[in-house]
């Protein structure tokens, strides 16, 4: 089997903690050998864009994980906002429509570094939560079908579990992102919250371009040690 060496860039470290000064302290602590950090909207809409200035300012990638879903105009703007913040991706919800995709799309092309990447289903979903959306019970056809109808607005990439990541691949653009959240450690067993997990090793060979690691750096005891053992670990 193929051994995936990802690059520390490849992991976007989630700042999804309830005081600033935590998340500062973190990236202050882990330094120049975690380049990459996505910031959410529960973050945002507490703490303001200051620490993604900060972060831009810093050389670091940010990745404003904001699941935009709203009229064409509305989403338009906000990735516009996201690229004059400095930001180099920014999630909008694919079952929003291609009218939405492809107007996030036009208002990235002013900032060459940013890309538009699709959310298709979240990860604390799974097939027994699909007919209550009105959807038929199979996550796996609802990504893809929603990953074609990202990939046919022109979106730089999707957000999509390791479970569907192999699928993907040979549908989407050989530069598209395929960005894996839900990554755990050991045996990547579901969280409370989350579903379709999976190790970073197996979101790695199943197809992921990148993969976004939260708790599992942010409330370890040592994130300095945790966060070098997923270097070790997926590289090796």
């Amino acid at each position: 089997m193929q051994v995936v060496h990802p690059r520390p860039e490849q992991v976007f470290i989630a700042l999804d903690l309830p005081e600033e000064s935590a998340a500062r302290a973190l990236v202050e602590r882990l330094g120049s050998s975690a380049p990459a950090y996505k910031i959410g909207i529960a973050f945002l809409t507490a703490h303001g864009p200051a620490l993604v200035r900060d972060l831009v300012s810093a050389g670091k990638t940010v990745f404003l994980d904001l699941k935009l879903h709203e009229i064409p105009a509305s989403v338009a703007a906000a990735v516009t906002a996201a690229g004059l913040l400095g930001a180099h991706a920014v999630t909008v919800h694919a079952s929003a429509g291609s009218a939405v995709l492809r107007a996030a799309v036009a208002a990235a092309r002013p900032f060459p570094a940013l890309r538009v990447l699709a959310l298709t289903v979240i990860t604390s979903l799974d097939n027994s939560d699909l007919p209550e959306l009105g959807l038929a019970a199979d996550v796996a056809q609802q990504v893809e079908r929603l990953a074609r109808l990202a990939a046919q607005a022109g979106c730089h990439g999707v957000i999509a579990s390791a479970w569907e990541a192999a699928r993907l691949r040979p549908l989407l653009p050989e530069s598209a992102w395929i960005v894996t959240p839900g990554v755990q450690p050991g045996s990547g067993v579901a969280s409370p919250d989350q579903h379709r997990v999976a190790t970073a090793e197996a979101a790695l060979a199943a197809g992921a371009t990148h993969l976004i690691v939260g708790r599992a750096i942010t409330t370890a005891p040592d994130p300095v040690q945790a966060w070098q053992s997923m270097l070790r670990k997926t590289a090796s």
